[in-house]
């Protein structure tokens, strides 16, 4: 290797590295681990753009290689529960799940090297640093829009990473995510100049400004947060029940079980924990501000239990529940219909009123892919074999909003919960309460079930809406209109938590128009390419009538 040009893929992995710490690891992020976000994508910008590049006979395609390696790193770092997942429940041969890892890391990890060697092409085509480095910004919400429409993986997207930062976070009703992960390549591009080539001046005063900004965005965490007061109660179960077996409940069994439902779904409003338990952070019981007589909702997860839509002992049995403890139910079950093409099955949600009676049913639209079914089946014939513990379930058709008692609850399920543009909609519709129901225990004690946290808890942001997430195992949580977990009971415990919560049917700029921001960019971003691009064929053919 050419003398210094280690120094450039070392800067790529430690983007990679810092990248990171921004985002849970193996449990809650403290949030004084958010600062990484602002100043982590400064070694990839300064390697792909410093004059070391440059000097290469290729250097726009060092600047994507440079982008792949680190994109490759982060996502093995970020993801690396994909490995634990598959080979715990994927029914795998033994080296099939690391190779899943880094078959899903070369794949996305492509994102990265598409933001790098962009950077790079506007770099070639203006023959400056100062414009690259303004285009990065734009170019990276350009990024995460392909990664959550193209392969629909729009996992721990930038600026997500900000989900406790009470300043910043006021752009994602605007913006959505996008618009915080823009703000934070913005200040890292500003650290990057100066580390770059240019005069003295310029360089001080891009890093002094980029460095102010840094410091006043991270102090955004101390930013005052309304609290807005709850005026419904909700029982979450957590049924803590075991993934990766078959559940059959027969006679006795399933009479256990539902007496727990029942016995769980009676919880009444007592003294709870604020925020999060296992942060480690201050907390004290909160006493409830009212003890009603009944909730206004009761909700059982998405979990391996062994309901049926369309089973009457299932039907009965919520049915007998809900009378029981007077409060409408939402029931995670297995629905089905048959059509000209035979029956289909689907991951659903059943909904309950009081009195017992169906109120209708919502059907997962986006599914799990390599869990809930194998896309590509036809190029990709080969997965089943490799993973035999792929269910295969279809996808619902239409987002729906359920009236009980007098309000209007938007639910969704599970992976939905990162497609901010899909559950958005709910909200469009009229929803005035979201309510999430998950299985996070596949992913046993990794990281994967927090992270899954935060992105649900910008979708409250974004659309200033309670939410009330209620999952097999654990993170169980309620989550206030601005982000914050107002309660949650530990992981990996069988329990209810006595949820309290409010309704708002006000509709945010990004509840109304979704991805707007993020489109303007993509718009933008090939704009620039295309400019660039010509630019760059300008300087090749100028150098070949001189030559």
């Amino acid at each position: 290797m050419q003398h210094g040009k280690w120094r450039l893929w070392a800067a790529a992995a430690l983007t990679a590295a810092l990248l990171e710490l921004p985002f849970p690891l193996a449990g809650p992020m403290p949030p004084w681990r958010s600062v990484f976000a602002w100043f982590g994508l400064v070694p990839l910008l300064w390697a792909v753009l410093s004059a070391s590049s440059w000097e290469a006979k290729r250097p726009v395609r060092r600047g994507f290689l440079l982008g792949y390696v680190s994109g490759i790193l982060w996502y093995m770092g970020n993801c690396y529960w994909v490995r634990d997942v598959m080979m715990r429940y994927g029914d795998m041969p033994a080296l099939a799940p690391l190779l899943l890892l880094l078959a899903f890391s070369l794949v996305l990890g492509l994102y990265f090297g598409l933001f790098a060697v962009c950077v790079a092409l506007v770099r070639k085509g203006t023959g400056g640093t100062r414009m690259a480095l303004a285009a990065a910004p734009v170019l990276w919400a350009a990024m995460e829009l392909a990664a959550a429409r193209i392969t629909s993986v729009p996992w721990d997207q930038l600026g997500y990473s900000q989900v406790d930062n009470g300043l910043v976070n006021q752009l994602a009703p605007w913006t959505g995510v996008y618009g915080i992960s823009f703000v934070l390549v913005a200040v890292n591009a500003l650290l990057a100049a100066g580390l770059l080539p240019g005069s003295t001046r310029g360089k001080m005063r891009a890093g002094a400004v980029g460095a102010a900004l840094l410091l006043a965005g991270w102090a955004g965490i101390l930013w005052p947060v309304p609290k807005p007061h709850p005026t419904a109660t909700a029982v979450l179960i957590q049924p803590n029940l075991d993934v990766g077996v078959d559940n059959v409940w027969n006679g006795p069994v399933w009479d256990a079980h539902i007496a727990d439902f029942t016995r769980l779904a009676e919880t009444e409003c007592a003294p709870y924990i604020e925020g999060i338990p296992q942060t480690g952070a201050p907390a004290g019981k909160t006493p409830c501000p009212y003890t009603p007589t009944r909730p206004d909702l009761v909700v059982w997860p998405e979990s391996p239990a062994p309901f049926f839509a369309e089973d009457p002992r299932f039907q009965q049995a919520t049915a007998a529940i809900a009378r029981t403890v007077k409060a409408p139910l939402i029931v995670n079950a297995i629905g089905s219909d048959y059509s000209d093409d035979g029956w289909k099955y689907y991951v659903s949600a059943v909904v309950v009123s009081a009195d017992g009676e169906r109120v209708g049913r919502y059907d997962k639209i986006h599914l799990v892919p390599f869990g809930e079914y194998v896309p590509f089946q036809n190029l990709l014939f080969f997965a089943r074999k490799l993973t035999g513990a792929v269910s295969k379930f279809d996808r619902g058709k239409v987002r729906k909003v359920f009236r009980l008692n007098g309000h209007r609850y938007g639910i969704f399920i599970c992976y939905e919960a990162v497609f901010a543009d899909e559950v958005r909609e709910f909200s469009r519709l009229g929803a005035e309460v979201l309510v999430n129901i998950s299985d996070d225990g596949w992913y046993g004690d990794t990281s994967a079930a927090w992270q899954h946290l935060n992105m649900a808890r910008m979708r409250a942001i974004e659309n200033r809406r309670w939410l009330l997430r209620d999952t097999n195992n654990g993170v169980t949580a309620v989550i206030d209109p601005y982000g914050r977990v107002r309660q949650s009971i530990p992981r990996h415990q069988m329990g209810a938590l006595p949820a309290e919560f409010g309704f708002r049917d006000d509709m945010t700029f990004y509840t109304e128009h979704g991805d707007v921001f993020a489109w303007l960019c993509a718009i933008l971003a090939l704009g620039m390419m295309g400019r660039a691009i010509r630019a760059s064929l300008r300087i090749q053919l100028s150098n070949k009538v001189r030559s």
